[in-house]
């Protein structure tokens, strides 16, 4: 009695070239190819040998329940991910989902099908039970003679593997290549009345972005820019292609509306607000570090926060996704598509963090589009009545790639903070962002943790320290992230507590204050704190959540910790004042 099998049809290279159906008892209705029995086939169209062959060489009951109720589900996925394209208004590819009424039924031959993204079969092979499959439908399935060239069990086990192989070579990618935008997020680029908007697609595209002031309607201004290649250095050597825009001539606080890509395909609309200029005005920026495409627990609450208005700009104080080069750059496209909400939508700055390291920083330099010409991995930039320098204390842990780069920071940085402090007067807060931290009381073994620790003293404890530094000069705040908690210090230099006085400790303070954020929500959950901590240690939140930073004027800072574990609560909450006059040194 001939029977009928909905297959995936695989075309050289692993792209999925739609699905079709075949019938045992006609081997030659299958996916054309040579059949595993070696007997000869006339193809129709080139491609590799498709889980038809497999089947009609024999694979059991249990296996063709398997891919019967796998290629079912799949088809459904396609189906409705077309629908939901269709509905949004975005143009459907060449190789787009087919509607549900061009599938074929059990019985008809040789109709091609939608194109799903083969992945969502291998968890589906690895995850059912004995019982599982004793409850798959089998009307479709034989449940007579096996032909003799191939076992059962072998047969079951090589449709099993070359879903695995299959699948493992497109998932996370596009079913098709695609050029509408997606990972749409935006920098400041240093230049007051300007914002830069960088995407990515999966094909070479022309890189437009058109913006205007209305919400609905034409949008009536245009600014093109460029795209270059990426190429992740995974195994796969996957190729994305990172889009830069910068949008000129903005005006101060007004909110425009944009949308990104090109006749090819467009992005739907976001909105952001063009950042104000001059020193006169109060911005509030959303700090954290160690945010994860796994487990991101303050990030919906971040996203609320976005979407009320609260914060001017993100600082993202380094570890992105966990990591962004892992399963050949998939997780960096997943992590990037997590943070689209807010990065679409306020300017999100960044500085690398240990979790970017792999091929020398690769993922971080392409994804991310920084001021400067240092690849984003030190620059600084003026935000109001502050001054904000990003590094990388990267840079004095992963010599490998070059000891010089310790050595070009140290004296980019000393050259930054002479021209900071000769504009203390318009700008008077310097503010600093690094990953890694020179102080910490958790209990673990990092860099923080040693007495001589790298980033506070230097290269073999006397080469190019920064804590000397960053005193010489002033600065006045200090944010680091890297140990998955929170922690406050009170204003410290070289192990000495400076308080300002012992009622108003952060009034007039005789050393930098330092802020640890890092606990906005990662795969490798928070880190716990040493039971004793040392006395320069002022409060420790072990909670998920994120710092908000107000730099209300030149003289006042006011610094929370909002939890996430709370619902929100704000669990730390201090002010900053220092003096308009005599800032360049700590008395």
């Amino acid at each position: 009695m001939p029977f009928w099998v909905l297959f995936p049809v695989l075309h050289p290279g692993g792209r999925a070239g739609g699905w079709a159906w075949g019938s045992r008892d006609r081997p030659d209705l299958w996916d054309p190819g040579p059949q595993l029995s070696g007997e000869p086939v006339t193809p129709r169209q080139p491609a590799l040998p498709g889980l038809g062959q497999l089947w009609a060489a024999g694979t059991s009951l249990r296996a063709c329940k398997l891919i019967n109720s796998a290629a079912a589900l799949v088809a459904e996925t396609s189906v409705r991910v077309a629908g939901a394209r269709e509905a949004s208004g975005q143009p459907l590819p060449a190789k787009d989902p087919l509607p549900s009424s061009a599938l074929p039924r059990r019985g008809t031959r040789g109709t091609a099908g939608p194109e799903p993204p083969l992945s969502i079969l291998s968890p589906l092979l690895l995850s059912l039970t004995d019982r599982e499959f004793d409850l798959l439908p089998a009307p479709a399935c034989p449940a007579r003679r096996r032909p003799p060239t191939m076992s059962p069990l072998r047969g079951c086990c090589l449709c099993c593997w070359l879903l695995l192989l299959f699948s493992s070579g497109v998932q996370g990618a596009p079913g098709y290549p695609s050029a509408i935008p997606e990972q749409v997020h935006l920098s400041y680029p240093g230049e007051p009345g300007s914002m830069t908007v960088t995407w990515t697609t999966w094909v070479p595209a022309p890189s437009e972005v058109q913006f205007g002031l209305q919400l609905a309607g034409p949008l009536g201004l245009r600014a093109r820019g460029s795209a270059r290649p990426f190429v992740d250095g995974g195994i796969l050597r996957r190729k994305l292609y990172i889009h830069r825009v910068t949008l000129r001539r903005l005006l101060p606080g007004v909110q425009y509306v944009y949308r990104c890509g090109s006749a090819q395909g467009w992005s739907r609309r976001f909105r952001f607000r063009a950042l104000k200029t001059g020193v006169h005005w109060s911005p509030r920026l959303a700090v954290f570090g160690d945010l994860g495409a796994d487990n991101p627990k303050a990030f919906p609450r971040l996203r609320r926060d976005t979407q009320q208005g609260l914060y001017d700009a993100v600082l993202h104080v380094g570890d992105f996704a966990y990591n962004m080069d892992q399963d050949n750059a998939r997780v960096g496209d997943r992590f990037m598509r997590l943070i689209e909400p807010v990065a679409a939508s306020l300017p999100y700055m960044t500085c690398p963090g240990n979790h970017e390291e792999r091929y020398n920083f690769s993922n971080y330099k392409a994804r991310f589009s920084m001021p400067g010409d240092n690849e984003g991995l030190w620059y600084s930039w003026d935000l109001g009545p502050a001054h904000i320098i990003s590094f990388s204390t990267e840079v004095y842990f992963f010599l490998h790639y070059g000891r010089h780069l310790v050595q070009r920071q140290f004296h980019w940085l000393e050259s930054d903070l002479q021209k900071a402090n000769q504009n203390r007067a318009a700008r008077p807060w310097i503010i600093t962002m690094g990953h890694r931290p020179m102080y910490c009381s958790n209990a673990d073994l990092d860099d923080c943790r040693w007495h001589e620790s790298k980033v506070r003293k230097g290269l073999r404890g006397k080469l190019y320290g920064l804590e000397d530094l960053f005193h010489k000069y002033g600065v006045d705040l200090q944010l680091w992230a890297h140990e998955h908690s929170y922690e406050r210090l009170w204003p410290i230099y070289n192990y000495q507590v400076l308080n300002g006085s012992l009622e108003l400790p952060y009034t007039n303070p005789r050393g930098p204050v330092h802020i640890i954020t890092g606990s906005a929500g990662c795969e490798e959950r928070l880190t716990p704190f040493a039971i004793s901590p040392g006395p320069w240690s002022a409060v420790r939140v072990k909670e998920y959540g994120y710092t908000r930073l107000h730099v209300l004027n030149g003289t006042h800072v006011h610094i929370q910790q909002v939890s996430d574990d709370q619902d929100g609560k704000i669990v730390d909450d201090v002010w900053v004042v220092r003096p308009l006059l005599g800032r360049m040194t700590y008395l």
